[in-house]
């Protein structure tokens, strides 16, 4: 178990408290604008882990099997979480559960696209696409999670909104298109 992996391991395990601290903030004794504060600094750190082992697992060879999983899933754990425990939380621009609903069907075509492509051997690694989209929804989820007032902020989550769905969708049909030699038999 090497540090990028005891990263990744670590990030997964401040999931639960995010989604803890953001859904039952009101059994905790804490107000909502509180609770909103303490899931950004949990987001945001779960989120560092995801670009400081990456950093180390290239810089020193470090890359294992365990982390070539692990790594993505925990990704997507963590960003599909934030975005189901956010929906409906009273905010100036509020998660659209239809977002959640592309993103998360974007993750399930993946995955299965993944697994078939395993079975022939095919290693399908991130991509450029893969990556912009997931910096995209964790600023996203940072910026609705802030919940600052004023029109700048207020337009700023509708943009960040409307740019995950693109870059989720984009994302999808490049690791698809990249990679049709799957569907051959």
């Amino acid at each position: 178990m090497n540090l990028p992996n005891k990263l990744t391991l670590f990030r997964v395990l401040l999931i639960p408290v995010f989604v803890v601290v953001l859904i039952f903030y009101k059994e905790m004794g804490v107000d909502l604008e509180t609770a909103r504060y303490i899931s950004v600094f949990i987001f945001v750190l779960a989120s560092c882990t995801d670009a400081v082992d990456g950093y180390i697992a290239r810089k020193y060879n470090l890359i294992t099997n365990f982390g070539k999983f692990m790594d993505p899933l925990a990704d997507k754990l963590l960003v599909t979480s934030a975005m189901i425990s956010m929906i409906g939380l009273p905010s100036n621009v509020a998660m659209p559960s239809w977002v959640v609903v592309i993103v998360i069907a974007r993750e399930f075509i993946i995955t299965g696209f993944r697994l078939v492509a395993a079975e022939k051997k095919i290693v399908i690694a991130a991509g450029f696409w893969g990556k912009i989209k997931t910096v995209t929804q964790m600023v996203m989820i940072t910026v609705l999670l802030l919940d600052f007032d004023g029109m700048f902020f207020i337009w700023a989550g509708y943009i960040l909104i409307g740019l995950s769905v693109i870059f989720t969708i984009i994302s999808a049909a490049d690791y698809i298109f990249k990679n049709l030699d799957v569907f051959k038999d």
